[in-house]
């Protein structure tokens, strides 16, 4: 808990320019330049991608995101911290899709929201 607490008191969330948005596409497609994540899921490829990239690719939009990054190093086997960042921006009705990186976390938050969502994660 003290490890949590110490991240807590020094992450930096930084929102991220520009407007991104969830895609999925077929598992035989190639992943369009500028995609910032994919997963393979059954279904298919879940990429993030700028709006702009998703739209020159004429790939059907899903899920509209503003990007927020936690500026602190964590551990991929830290405990807590996706948690509580997660329930904060819930107690305030935004909803909140978490990647993690190897350095950071990354959270996508409703388009518009995102400011709003910054402001919730300073006062953590």
């Amino acid at each position: 808990m003290d490890e949590l607490n110490q991240l807590l008191r020094q992450f930096q969330p930084r929102l991220n320019p520009g407007a991104y948005v969830f895609c999925v596409l077929q598992k035989d497609t190639a992943i369009p330049e500028g995609t910032i994540s994919w997963f393979v899921e059954a279904e298919g490829i879940s990429v993030i991608l700028p709006i702009e990239t998703a739209e020159r690719s004429g790939l059907p939009i899903g899920f509209k995101a503003d990007w927020i990054t936690l500026e602190v190093y964590s551990d991929l086997s830290e405990i807590g911290l996706t948690a509580t960042v997660s329930a904060a921006l819930a107690n305030a009705g935004i909803s909140c899709n978490v990647v993690a990186g190897f350095h950071h976390d990354h959270l996508f938050v409703p388009a518009g929201r995102g400011e709003e969502a910054l402001r919730i994660l300073q006062q953590r």
